[in-house]
């Protein structure tokens, strides 16, 4: 039975804030437009065996060339924020170098576009989109990179401040760092822990120079972090199990929000690993832990971990635990509402943490068109059912400040391509047709329900 939005509305707050989102790599196409130039998703994308069929993002939802409607699309959903992401490519397209003003001219049309539409404008400054050239100094495993990237901000800020509502430094470092530099998941698709490291700490870095950045350049503008916390279960009541739960915590988590938010790396991950890690120069720390005015959480499924027997086992040495939730989505995660609350409340015990916004939430359910409609009940109870739980945490009085629909189209879902559908709104990748889903219009009817769009942010 699905929850009716009008009866969960009233369990938010007047002013509590509901969007969408999306990013730059898996919308906009154009690769090679105006001046832009490759990613490492590019070069990632057009490897043999990397990506889904080969898949790439030349074209992707075509949002560069569409943009006027896509804001259009927006708007009609009632929503009263929109979480997007720049491209670094379009805007200094060797990571270093000449600042391409026809990259920015495009994010001073998105957000006017959304001023004009009384949207607010939630940008992220790195949504994994690397410039390839930077690669040749090593990409994020080169401490230069964070520096790179303070120009970039810089440079964005600069242009773009004045009309955002917030900024993000990075989106999901979990990935970035760990799926992309020791899983060889991601782009770049490195294997290698010592690269990870590196990527780790480099990132952590460039986070804070990005914090400095933007307050020197916009002291008002609120800015923060989205991370991608897992919330981990030991699968089992074991003492082994609890263990191997807490060494993931700390692998998982502990690395962004420990230097974040405290200053300083989780203690189980320095006794095993400290050794390997770059140097950590004087005031890095410092320069990491600034205070932010919000942190966005992105959370799909827990993460449920056993103790990893096996005598050459790297830290956090742990194994996958079998779900507890027989209920899967089509990318196979386990829909486990439960653990966003659980997660919540497990940082907030642990960290100081400022206000809180779900940057992402949704489910992968590849349901495409019947009859002019998209009937994705799946999707829809899962949206539902998380912002019930999100209801909760409000009432229990954690500073939930608003909620963010992954995604706002279906779009290049990385090394997956576009066979894995998380929008509310469904594309046909032939015709560009957007349809939006019955999840988007149950969206709609319940942000529709806070018409007044008065939020402050931080």
């Amino acid at each position: 039975m699905t929850i009716e939005a009008k009866k969960l509305a009233e369990r938010f707050p007047g002013d509590f804030l509901f969007g969408v989102a999306t990013a730059s790599f898996q919308i906009e196409g154009a690769s090679k437009a105006d001046g832009r130039k490759p990613s490492i998703w590019d070069a990632f994308s057009n490897m043999p065996g990397r990506v889904y069929q080969g898949h790439n993002g030349d074209i992707a939802c075509d949002h560069y060339n569409r943009l006027e409607q896509d804001l259009d699309l927006i708007q009609s959903l009632g929503v009263k924020a929109y979480r997007f992401s720049i491209a670094w490519p379009r805007i200094i397209p060797e990571g270093t170098g000449p600042i391409n003003e026809k990259g920015l001219d495009f994010y001073d049309r998105l957000v006017d576009g959304l001023k004009q539409r009384n949207i607010k404008a939630f940008a992220t400054l790195y949504h994994w989109d690397l410039p390839l050239a930077l690669m040749g100094d090593g990409g994020w495993t080169a401490r230069s990179t964070a520096y790179a990237y303070q120009r970039y901000a810089k440079t964005v800020i600069a242009r773009l401040g004045d009309r955002l509502d917030a900024v993000a430094t990075f989106n999901e470092p979990w990935c970035s760092v760990w799926l992309s530099h020791l899983w060889g998941i991601h782009a770049p698709g490195e294997r290698n822990m010592d690269a990870a490291l590196r990527a780790l700490h480099f990132t952590n870095l460039a986070h804070g120079l990005g914090v400095a950045t933007v307050r020197e350049e916009q002291p008002n503008l609120p800015v923060g972090i989205v991370i991608n916390p897992m919330h981990v279960y030991a699968g089992s009541d074991s003492t082994e199990d609890k263990a191997a739960a807490e060494r993931a915590f700390d692998f998982h988590n502990g690395v962004f929000f420990g230097p974040i938010f405290k200053g300083e790396y989780p203690e189980s991950f320095l006794s095993a690993l400290g050794h390997r890690m770059p140097q950590i120069e004087d005031g890095d720390m410092a320069t990491i832990s600034q205070k932010t005015d919000w942190w966005g959480v992105n959370y799909y499924t827990p993460m449920r971990v056993s103790h990893d027997p096996s005598e050459n086992a790297e830290y956090p040495a742990t194994i996958n635990a079998k779900p507890v939730s027989e209920v899967k989505t089509d990318i196979g995660w386990e829909v486990f509402p439960q653990a966003l609350g659980d997660l919540i409340r497990t940082v907030n015990a642990r960290y100081e943490l400022p206000d809180c916004y779900i940057t992402e939430n949704g489910a992968c359910y590849n349901i495409g068109v019947e009859n002019g409609e998209v009937d994705d009940q799946p999707r829809l109870d899962y949206i539902a059912d998380h912002l019930s739980v999100t209801a909760d945490l409000i009432a229990e009085g954690y500073p939930m400040k608003g909620y963010f629909a992954w995604s706002l189209m279906d779009n290049f879902e990385w090394a997956e391509g576009y066979r894995m559908r998380f929008g509310i709104v469904h594309v046909d990748y032939d015709t560009q047709v957007r349809t939006i889903k019955n999840s988007g219009h149950w969206y709609k009817e319940l942000a529709e329900q806070f018409p007044k769009g008065n939020h402050k942010t931080g």
